[in-house]
């Protein structure tokens, strides 16, 4: 690729969108189509989980280089920036062909499109990022009336996004182990964005902007919840296990279970440290630990894969 020196100074956004369906073909489909609608913010990665009953779609798209003071010129948004445009046209596709309601799986939610989470990439800064959340989630909030809750560095607190989701009970099941139909959430608890009642079809949202997050699963051969929990314990750094990891143990296919990790800064507890930690754990508790997976790629990975679509014309 031509000049690929100077692209790399180029700034971009990410946005990893989670929605609460992988079996209905016409809402995949339908938000496939969306994300084609805006060439210069290319959709770069798709996990479909059948399982878990979930699909991540990662997008991509250039912003203005960042203000040299932003403090004194916080970058806003155009309502027409192709990534703020991309986000809101999938966001509307999954909205108006999932129903929460039907919702069946194994992997925690709280809407239809349950979290979109935004990253700096290249010379793009973690403030820019920030905002361009805010924006979209004050568009799905004004034009599709969802509630939505910022967290990270959208939130004027930097409010954690495991810290809302234990608030909007997040983390309960309420069927053995699965998520089923929409969840009950807390009246009292007031959204950044939106109305405070949700509607039962839809859920609500969460929001926000940090620095890259890997996700990396680990697969356990038993269906024990409670040894499955043990584990996700020792291994997250709230039970005293590696710095910067959050984890949960959930159900996955018929015979078994993962520990499914956010690794918030992989580069200090890697997927090989997880890796280790859990099947020494599962060693102790007397189950068979299979090979981790991640996700997603690396911001470096999407990075490529993005400067690959938006400057491949045909």
């Amino acid at each position: 690729m031509a000049g690929v020196g100077h692209l790399r100074k180029l700034a971009l956004a990410c946005c990893k969108l989670y929605v609460s369906d992988s079996r209905n073909v016409k809402a995949l489909q339908a938000i496939e189509k969306a994300s084609k609608l805006q060439r210069l913010a290319p959709l770069v990665h798709i996990f479909e989980d059948k399982d878990y009953n979930r699909v991540g779609y990662t997008i991509a798209g250039p912003l203005p280089f960042p203000s040299e003071d932003e403090a004194k010129a916080p970058y806003i948004p155009e309502k027409t920036l192709p990534i703020r445009s991309a986000v809101r046209a999938m966001v509307q596709a999954a909205l108006e062909n999932i129903d929460l309601q039907e919702h069946r799986g194994s992997h925690p939610r709280l809407g239809s499109v349950d979290h979109l989470c935004f990253h700096a990439l290249g010379s793009a800064s973690l403030g820019q990022v920030a905002s361009l959340a805010r924006a979209v989630a004050s568009d799905i909030a004004s034009d599709f009336q969802v509630p939505t809750f910022l967290y990270g560095a959208a939130h004027q607190e930097k409010r954690p996004l495991d810290a809302i989701r234990r608030r909007l009970g997040y983390f309960r099941a309420n069927a053995d182990g699965l998520w089923v139909g929409s969840p009950e959430l807390p009246p009292e608890l007031q959204p950044d964005y939106g109305p405070t009642a949700a509607s039962a079809k839809t859920g609500v949202v969460v929001v926000g902007a940090c620095p890259w997050v890997m996700n990396y699963n680990v697969p356990i051969q038993s269906i024990n919840l409670e040894i499955g929990r043990k584990i996700a314990r020792k291994v997250s750094e709230r039970g005293g296990g590696l710095k910067d990891v959050q984890a949960m143990a959930l159900l996955h296919g018929r015979d078994g279970m993962e520990v499914a990790c956010n690794l918030l800064n992989a580069e200090r507890s890697t997927p090989q440290m997880v890796q280790k930690l859990v099947e020494e754990l599962g060693q102790t508790e007397g189950v068979e630990v299979g090979h981790g997976y991640l996700t997603g790629q690396t911001s470096e990975e999407v990075f490529e894969l993005a400067l690959e679509k938006l400057f491949t014309f045909k």
